[in-house]
């Protein structure tokens, strides 16, 4: 049997004192104490008193301001997944017609996943305006940063064999494509998909808190005007859509896969 207990070696050594080290000062900058975790703990409880029972005086127009966070998440989604398609095959190893391409795809797609939502929406919204558009276009950017990458992995992890069959028969390159690695590919791609819409949900949410349109635009301004009650009730519409989103993506991707 081998020792239960092995000596780290030196760079197991240097790697945990980084963490350890970096892990205090972070504690230390944050400046954690018992006296700020009660102090929040009683001002979280004050929050939440001010905040029950929701009112639902407005909720037509939450429902209608939900509903236009449903329709950017799927529009952004819906053109985020076809063009991560192409995407994905020019940035995989087996499917991209040169090196360099490979590259240089793989580089854009870690640029657009690397950049945070917000400062996609920031920059949307100075490009072109407040709206529904400027979160579209981010859901867009954001969902070719996700699934770009995820339709890639699995193109690479596809067998030679089908591929190779049609190869051949005297197929080209776009009908191996088209007739092998997309089907098999297929299963895992819309489980993706799925994925990414549940995600972009609850990324619309957010972007709307910085003029992009949807809930977030109603949500800060009830934050803002101290309606407690009424954010609460947006807090849980919010929770149901996200719940009913997630329940639908799993059974679809129960009988896909």
């Amino acid at each position: 049997m081998p020792a239960r207990f092995q000596r780290p070696s030196i760079t197991t050594i240097i790697g945990l004192t980084a963490f350890v080290t970096l892990f205090i000062l972070g504690v230390t900058h944050a400046q954690l104490s018992f006296d700020r975790i009660f102090s929040g703990i009683t001002n979280m409880l004050r929050f939440l008193s001010s905040a029950f029972p929701p009112d639902p005086s407005r909720i037509t127009a939450i429902s209608n301001a939900m509903y236009e966070t449903f329709q950017i998440a799927l529009v952004g989604t819906a053109i985020g997944v076809v063009l991560s398609v192409p995407i994905a095959l020019l940035a995989s190893t087996n499917t991209s017609p040169h090196f360099s391409i490979r590259v240089i795809t793989r580089g854009i797609v870690s640029t657009l996943r690397t950049i945070p939502d917000l400062i996609w929406a920031l920059i949307f919204v100075i490009s072109v305006g407040l709206g529904p558009l400027a979160g579209i276009l981010t859901i867009i950017v954001d969902t070719i940063g996700f699934c770009a990458r995820f339709f890639s992995e699995r193109i690479e992890e596809i067998q030679k064999g089908p591929s190779q069959a049609l190869e051949s028969t005297g197929a080209t390159k776009i009908g191996v494509i088209s007739g092998s690695i997309i089907p098999l590919g297929f299963p895992s791609f819309v489980a993706t998909s799925l994925f990414a819409v549940e995600k972009s949900i609850r990324s619309a949410v957010v972007l709307g808190l910085v003029g992009a349109g949807g809930i977030g635009v109603e949500l800060s301004t009830s934050f803002t005007l101290r309606r407690y009650d009424e954010a609460l009730m947006i807090v849980i519409l919010i929770l149901v859509v996200v719940i009913i989103v997630e329940q639908i993506s799993s059974a679809i991707r129960k009988k896909v896969i």
